[in-house]
Formats: structure tokens, sequence, C-alpha cells
């Protein structure tokens, strides 16, 4: 952002009150097992209100925390924001770049959610703002998918990537380390996998087991089958995953962090995001190591 505009731009996160495919019954039912959004959601992000007031009051949120922040992306981050009829999704997406200090868009969206006519006008918006599509991939395998109910494929979300890029739109995904069934060996095999994408940039989070949810009921019944990650064991992954990740490849994010009040288990502690970044750059140091390191060109 900084290369873009000269300054830091902050994100606002906006509930624009849409669903997702699997669950409203197109695709599915119940969503995916370890979602619920509130837990991720800030405190001014509620799609009771216009997009126009969580703007403000997110601008406002993150005044004190963000001082230098002059400019910022409206981030459509709850469910599938491109996955509404197009009328709608224009006017909401129009309501937040007529907001001033809205520099451009963030749509969090799944692989199966985007279609040549909105990416043709996403398209169409990068002439006067930034826009970013963020899929939620989640994981390279086929099996996980099916049993986290996400009710896409790994396939769908390269083609959705490899289409959006070539659409001129910046491309980023997200992705869960610890899902049920994968393995420490599975993972790291991530890193070649995405390395190939034509993506601009990534999120990682380690998986949380949200209370309430059917992922809950799950490791309850089935601990063996999840990896959990210690602080120090999920710095040192980090490590050498980013050793073998594409350097051309922005990770905008290493871990998640959920309110306490959503978790049976907190095996960090109650450690903020910025202390985990914070321990993962010194480690970084320590080692002298960098990301790409182990890339061959």
């Amino acid at each position: 952002m900084k290369n873009l505009f000269g300054e830091r731009l902050q994100k606002l996160a906006i509930d624009a009150g849409f669903t997702c495919p699997n669950r409203d019954g197109t695709k599915g039912t119940g969503g995916c097992t370890y979602c619920v959004n509130e837990a991720f959601n800030p405190s001014y992000c509620e799609s009771s209100s216009s997009i126009t007031e969580q703007i403000r009051l997110g601008i406002e949120f993150h005044a004190i925390r963000y001082r230098r922040a002059n400019k910022f992306l409206a981030y459509f981050q709850p469910y599938s924001n491109t996955y509404a009829h197009p009328d709608l999704l224009k006017k909401k997406y129009a309501e937040a770049l007529s907001c001033p200090g809205v520099a451009g868009l963030v749509l969090g969206t799944r692989p199966d959610c985007v279609n040549e006519h909105i990416l043709q006008y996403l398209a169409s918006l990068t002439k006067d703002y930034f826009v970013q599509v963020e899929f939620g991939v989640e994981s390279i395998y086929e099996e996980t998918l099916a049993r986290i109910n996400r009710c896409h494929s790994f396939a769908q979300s390269l083609d959705a990537i490899k289409r959006t890029k070539e659409a001129g739109i910046s491309t980023g995904a997200h992705f869960i380390f610890g899902l049920p069934g994968e393995t420490l060996e599975m993972m790291k095999r991530y890193a070649d996998a995405i390395s190939g994408l034509p993506l601009d940039s990534v999120k990682f989070h380690q998986l949380q087991i949200i209370k309430g949810t059917v992922m809950e009921k799950e490791y309850r019944e089935r601990p063996g089958d999840f990896h959990q990650f210690t602080l120090q064991s999920y710095i040192d992954f980090i490590i050498e995953f980013l050793e073998g990740l594409s350097p051309e490849i922005s990770v905008e994010r290493f871990a998640g962090e959920v309110p306490p009040r959503y978790i049976e288990e907190r095996n960090w502690g109650l450690l903020r995001y910025d202390e985990v970044l914070r321990r993962i750059e010194k480690e970084l140091e320590k080692r002298g190591t960098w990301q790409g390191r182990k890339v061959v060109k």
C-alpha cells in the first residue's frame, strides 16, 4: 500500500449482510464447520448498520491505534461478498467508495462466487480505486475441503484465482493451518502449492476451535485428528514455511486472533496478534533467514 499510495492504509471491516452458498442451501447448509463470523468481526461491524455508518465507526475505532492512517480500504469481510445479484453488489460497493477517505475495496469471498460479469465490473473500478478479491481457499486438499463443508474444490480455487488475476485485479487468498486430518508434513506442502499461484498476497491462520461449532464437537470426539500448535511450534513451523514460500507474495497475516469468550482452549494464553508477529520477526532475525530463502530460482 505504501508503494501504491505513499502511505499506510487501514482496512475497515464491513458486514454487508451477505450469505454463502454452503449456508443458504444452494450447495449446502450450516456453513463451514469451524465458522462463527461474529468471532472475527470488530465491534463496529454490524449488518444492521448502513455501510456508511460502519465506515464512520470504523474510522473512529482505528483512530486511536492507527493515528497515521488517512486513507482506508472498505473490507467486505463476513461471508461471501460477491454472492448476490450484481445490482445489489454494485450498490453496496458504490456506497463504500463514496465515503470520504476510502481509496478502494477488499472483497472476501469464495472461489465459486465470482463470475465474468462481476470480474469485469471490478476490473473497471481499478482505473480509479484499489480493488482486491480475497478468496477463502483454506486448504489445498480436496478431502479436507469436503470434511469442513466448504462445498467447493481446490480446482475451483485455482481457476478463480487465475481468472481474477488475468482481469487485472489484485488477488489474495486465505489458508488455515491445523484443519482436521492434515499432518504437519501435509501443511508444509502448502508452500509449493501457494508459490505456484498468481497471488499478490496471502493470509495464514492457525485453526482455533470456536465454541458451538460443528468442529468443536468433532474435536471433542476425535482430538487425534487435529494437529494443535503450541505458540513455539507454530513459530517454528511458520519460519520453515516462509523459507519455502515465494518472496513475490506478500504475507498480510500469520495468525488469527479470536476474543477469548469464543474459544474453549487457549493454548497460547491471551497473547495478542501484534506480539505473535513480533516474535516471528525476532525469530527470523535470530536465525538470519527470510521468506523465500529456500526457493529455487
